[in-house]
């Protein structure tokens, strides 16, 4: 038997409900509150790799990816002019043999989710939180918006990069701090000659394109900014456009014109980054995911190592002979892979943003991704 009979998990993200998903698996009660009513992920596109990939495997819900997004391995490397330079291979993942990556739209994969959780008969409520949280001996008292209260053995908090739960129990962490590179993100038409990912390297600036589906690809740019800015959405456009003319390639010329369409759906975000000194528990509120490991997307392992974290909670809950135990088990077995994808890929970021050593940028990004495809 599981350690823990009720727990609570609080936001519905991709951490939070793999570790609903796992815990009913464990035989254990779950009530998941998130507080968008429409229960929505925002975004364009996500990449995963193949760990990701394993990870959605384990919880049941690869098929369903691969349906509806698009699955492919290795990532291809060209200049602005369009002259291949190399490849990022993506080699097998041990203990599965899912593809080396994919692409897929982030609402759309929420919704596989979703549906995962809600089907593993966890409780669900939508448009709630919580307003208290007391911890009493071997219980936790929980109250909610909605105006009721309950206990439970365990609260999970998976609310997000801008957790409140982090504010209250960790009120030592500074909030999540600009890095100094942005990254749009847009939706656009897949040229049939785009059949995995494709990056061109261009200093500070860097565009790559990734299938999302058999029709579509999403583009991400990123690029140094100094300053965090407000940017005017009406400017995307020209904004987005401008940095695509200094790619002479004709497959991303070919591009520009749909930047412009409605679907194209412009999103950009400041990068930052988080990782909250471990233990990531105070009594018997652990938080997961981005609330305490927050990456930029450069190693595309944000989602996947949330993901994996909920994975692993539920498991050692599963196997631990005591709660201390399951936690210490927790935080043994994710610590350093979360450190490792967190400072790799700020490093990255620093590299691409400084139009720094191409050399050790690649060596990098070759050590971490073998370093991901090992077990979990």
């Amino acid at each position: 038997m599981a350690v823990v009979r009720k727990v609570l998990i609080i936001g519905g993200g991709f951490s939070g409900m793999a570790a609903a998903i796992q815990m009913r698996k464990a035989g254990i009660d779950v009530d998941l509150v998130e507080i968008d009513p429409n229960w929505r992920p925002e975004g364009a596109g996500i990449t995963v790799n193949g760990p990701t990939l394993r990870a959605l495997e384990t919880i049941g819900v690869f098929d369903e990816f691969a349906r509806r997004g698009f699955t492919s391995s290795g990532v291809d490397l060209f200049t602005p002019t369009g002259q291949k330079i190399g490849e990022i291979p993506t080699p097998k993942v041990a203990g599965s043999d899912v593809p080396g990556g994919g692409g897929i739209m982030r609402p759309e994969l929420g919704r596989i989710l979703a549906d995962a959780t809600r089907g593993s008969d966890v409780s669900v409520r939508v448009g709630c939180t919580y307003t208290a949280i007391e911890q009493t001996g071997d219980q936790v008292t929980v109250a909610f918006t909605d105006g009721t209260t309950d206990t439970y053995d365990l609260v999970v908090a998976a609310d997000g990069v801008h957790s409140k739960t982090r504010e209250r129990f960790f009120p030592e962490v500074k909030p999540p701090q600009y890095i100094g590179q942005g990254v749009w993100r847009t939706v656009l038409p897949r040229p049939a000659e785009i059949v995995r990912p494709r990056m061109w390297l261009g200093g500070t600036v860097k565009v790559g394109v990734n299938p999302v589906s058999q029709t579509h690809l999403y583009m991400f740019i990123t690029e140094a900014r100094p300053e965090k800015t407000n940017l005017d959405p009406a400017t995307f456009p020209d904004l987005v456009t401008s940095m695509l003319k200094s790619f002479p390639d004709p497959i991303v010329q070919s591009l520009i014109p749909h930047v412009f369409a409605a679907e194209a759906a412009i999103d950009y975000r400041p990068l930052a980054n988080l990782l909250v000194p471990a233990p990531w528990n105070r009594g018997r509120v652990i938080l997961i995911g981005d609330t305490v490991a927050a990456t930029t997307p450069h190693l595309a392992s944000g989602a996947g190592i949330g993901i994996e974290s909920g994975i692993i909670l539920a498991e050692e809950l599963a196997k631990a002979a005591t709660l201390q135990d399951a936690f210490d088990g927790f935080h043994a077995r994710r610590w350093e892979r979360c450190r490792m994808v967190i400072e790799n890929s700020e490093r990255l970021c620093r590299i691409e943003m400084e139009n720094g050593d191409k050399a050790e940028h690649a060596r990098i990004m070759r050590e971490s991704v073998m370093a991901l495809t090992q077990p979990i």
